[in-house]
């Protein structure tokens, strides 16, 4: 039919005249709007008989569709172009010329975190994240920690409305990975802790600490202190020695405070070691049997050690801070330290 040829010679040119979108919205509603050209001639087909409304219906109907796929990608062309051309507008940018900004840095915390997980990780320990927020049972229970037991004076903690709690500490998380892995397991498990302290210049409500447990058949406490040595000499870059002190928590038996000989004056008695030799460093001890038991392990076939190192006070002793809040704090002149002063 002669109109629709038409029409369609008449799209192509005004196709071909479009620029800009709203050219091309003009072209949308002139052919294919209420009153648009391919709207209008279909009134036409009463006109004609039954086998010419058949190939004319059809005929309109090819014709849209050759009109919709060209406004869709008239659409996308413009838009490819106006994004071009704002990219282009755009301040150049040379990559390669040093920025007058100053650099930002990882957290202290972030980069002892980062050191100690390289060298756990080379003595074949995993490494897992524990939650922020745990069970009751998790927290104090699973770690051999029951309800109205006086440790639980020590970690007054920050209970939620849902009856779950910050952790107080990384030990929160061995109850979980225990029976995620099963025996034999070697891991740690890094990780922000709450306690409902009085803040002072050594307590923060906020703080950091690196738990890790080895579980196999034959685990002695001889493990512990060569794993414990092999770290903290890695750790300062030098040979250090260790000791055991009895000392009590709930989760371990026997239990220990274990200290380091200061890496800063060889023992001979500084600031940092507060003029003894020694550092006191983390809690430490072979697994209580009552824990690997919650952890769905055997403790007639199976024996443990776990420790706990404070990450935030390990921060302190490398870089030299007195205050442990300036660790969440926001000055950016004493988070830079990087050495002993």
């Amino acid at each position: 039919m002669k109109e629709l040829d038409n029409i369609k010679e008449s799209y192509i040119s005004d196709m071909a005249n479009v620029k800009i979108m709203d050219d091309l919205n003009n072209l949308r509603v002139n052919y294919l709007g209420k009153n648009g050209h391919l709207t209008t001639i279909m009134k036409l087909i009463k006109d004609l008989s039954v086998e010419e409304k058949k190939s004319f219906g059809v005929a309109v109907n090819d014709l849209k569709g050759e009109v919709t796929r060209g406004i869709e990608a008239k659409t996308e062309e413009l838009k490819n172009a106006a994004l071009l051309a704002e990219l282009n507008s755009m301040p150049k940018v040379d990559l390669t010329v040093s920025s007058a900004e100053k650099k930002g840095s990882l957290h202290p915390v972030t980069i002892i975190q980062q050191r100690l997980i390289n060298i756990f990780r080379g003595m074949g320990f995993a490494v897992e994240d524990g939650n922020e927020v745990e069970t009751e049972y998790n927290n104090f229970e699973a770690v051999n920690i029951p309800k109205f037991h006086p440790a639980r004076d020590m970690q007054d903690t920050f209970y939620l409305d849902n009856n779950q709690v910050l952790k107080t500490h990384t030990s929160a998380s061995q109850n979980r990975i225990m029976k995620k892995y099963g025996a034999p397991l070697k891991v740690i498990f890094p990780g922000r802790c709450f306690r409902n302290e009085e803040l002072d210049a050594s307590h923060e409500n906020t703080f950091f600490q690196m738990e890790g447990m080895m579980v196999d058949k034959n685990v002695s406490i001889s493990n512990l202190i060569y794993f414990m040595k092999t770290m903290l000499s890695e750790v300062f870059g030098k040979e250090v020695d260790v000791r055991l002190r009895p000392g009590f928590f709930p989760f371990v038996e026997p239990g220990f405070e274990l200290d380091c000989s200061c890496p800063y004056c060889g023992g001979k008695g500084c600031r940092v070691c507060k003029q003894g030799g020694w550092i006191e460093l983390c809690p430490c001890g072979m697994i209580h049997p009552n824990v690997l038991e919650m952890g769905g392990i055997n403790p007639d076939e199976y024996q443990g050690f776990a420790f706990g190192l404070g990450l935030s006070r390990l921060v302190m002793m490398t870089y030299g801070f007195t205050d442990i809040r300036n660790l969440n704090g926001k000055d950016l002149k004493v988070l830079e330290q990087t050495k002993i002063k």
